[in-house]
């Protein structure tokens, strides 16, 4: 072989084997399988036991808010004051109420209303807060000091009381509507809830947009509205999701703390936290009243954080 052949055959890369068939195919599984960080991060999540215990108590939570009809008939608004403070029986699970309301069944209603206020709190402020994160981090200059003050001014406000601020701002209306007092909450927690998202996408995006592929994008003429959704957000928003399902289950235990404090959501709405406020006193001689609120209560938030500590495992390359 000349040294021309030689060289040919060096750039090419290594010279096939002798004894190789190319017409059988290789064995099953021995094929090269494309690596990312998301292909990793599902692998841990699917065969993690914390992954499946939360998505179960998730799945059945959020099954249970939006057809509360498949785990019970019984109407929750329906009270008997002859009934009031029974303990639980098998006519009534979780016994009754002050009111001689079935338990278990303003339990299973009342995850409607914790559930909605939390994901549609989660989901607004994680639209805004990358939003406003994107454009500060990405154009800088004055959009970025404009942005940034303003998420110090509602990042200063304490979470709680700008809450009580929000809802006692607004009329009442109709308490009977499920849809009125439900958004009054999630405007109260979407208007402080967004300035931690904000800063925490607006740091990504610093660090992401001076990547390569950002410049490649760039210099290839790529419009910014492209090179925004297609190169900058899918590689900055993993902190964001993890957030986002933390702070869903906090936002269900702050809706409860609201309604519990009587300025969130208000009878006759059904709610765990109106449950649980109106137990209180009588902790000592009818403890189911509390109790059972109380533990779905902290079964759902610990789900979904749970769930959170376990992407935000998955989606840290330094973990692996």
């Amino acid at each position: 072989m000349s040294d021309s052949q030689a060289m040919l055959g060096g750039i090419g890369g290594p010279e096939p084997d002798p004894g190789a068939r190319p017409d059988i195919p290789a064995p099953p599984g021995t094929e090269a399988k494309a690596r990312s960080l998301g292909r990793d991060a599902w692998e841990d999540l699917r065969k993690s036991p914390v992954v499946i215990v939360s998505g179960v108590l998730i799945l059945i939570l959020v099954v249970m808010a939006a057809f509360p009809g498949l785990f019970t008939g019984v109407d929750p608004k329906e009270c008997l004051l002859n009934r009031s403070r029974q303990k639980p029986s098998g006519d009534a699970w979780f016994g009754y109420d002050l009111q001689g309301c079935n338990i278990y069944a303003r339990t299973i209603h009342g995850a409607r209303a914790s559930i909605t206020v939390g994901g549609l709190a989660a989901l607004i402020v994680t639209v805004v807060g990358v939003g406003l994160g994107m454009l500060a981090g990405f154009y800088g200059g004055g959009i970025d000091t404009i942005i940034s003050r303003l998420t110090d001014i509602f990042f200063g406000i304490p979470f709680l009381l700008g809450a009580i601020i929000v809802l006692t701002s607004f009329p009442s209306g109709d308490s009977r509507n499920f849809w009125l007092p439900v958004s009054k909450v999630v405007l109260a927690l979407a208007v402080l809830g967004w300035t931690n998202i904000a800063r925490i996408m607006r740091a990504q995006v610093l660090q992401v947009k001076e990547a390569d592929y950002v410049h490649a994008a760039r210099a290839l003429g790529a419009p910014t509205s492209r090179i925004l959704r297609v190169h900058v957000l899918p590689n900055a928003i993993q902190p964001v999701i993890v957030y986002s399902t933390i702070l869903l289950g906090a936002f269900i235990g702050t809706e409860a703390a609201l309604s519990y404090l009587g300025i969130g959501l208000q009878p006759p709405a059904v709610s765990w936290g109106i449950d649980i406020s109106a137990a209180q006193e009588y902790i000592r001689t009818s403890p189911h009243m509390l109790l059972f609120p109380s533990l779905f209560l902290s079964v759902t938030v610990l789900a979904f954080i749970m769930m959170g500590d376990a992407v935000r495992d998955a989606l840290d390359p330094k973990q692996r």
